[in-house]
């Protein structure tokens, strides 16, 4: 499977694997152009071949919609639409903050988070994922 963490600039993609329940940070795309976007897509849905796709759906701290989750519900649309794949969307909330985390953890801090944060942030979206199939 494949897990997005939208965004305006950048789009965090993570890998993962049902059956053993484990996402691993891949990618981050980074360009607003959506042709360009979708194109990086396809190519890692042709390299990985997933059976389903998971994308993060921002809300607030309270749960309420934004502006972003709407970018997001309609990103999410597209994919399924284009790759005729199944999306599934998943509370995101905090997990760009669980993710900066990990990497202080690790070692990696400030700065140097910026070209990782949004893959790492969508391995935890994925691992949310995972994680809420074995409950």
């Amino acid at each position: 499977m494949l897990g997005f963490d939208f965004g305006e600039k950048r789009i965090g993609v993570a890998l993962g694997e049902r059956l053993i329940g484990i996402a691993h940070p891949l990618t981050t795309i980074v360009t607003e152009i959506n042709d360009e976007r979708f194109q990086q897509i396809g190519r890692l849905i042709e390299e990985w071949k997933p059976v389903a796709l998971v994308v993060g759906l921002p809300l607030s701290l309270d749960g309420e919609e934004h502006k972003l989750t709407q970018l997001c519900r309609k990103f999410a649309r597209r994919l399924e639409g284009r790759f005729k794949l199944p999306v599934c969307m998943v509370d995101e909330r905090l997990s760009s903050a669980a993710a900066s985390q990990t990497l202080k953890e690790l070692g990696i801090g400030g700065r140097k988070q910026k070209p990782i944060l949004d893959q790492v942030a969508a391995q935890h979206i994925l691992q949310s994922y995972f994680d809420g199939l074995k409950q």
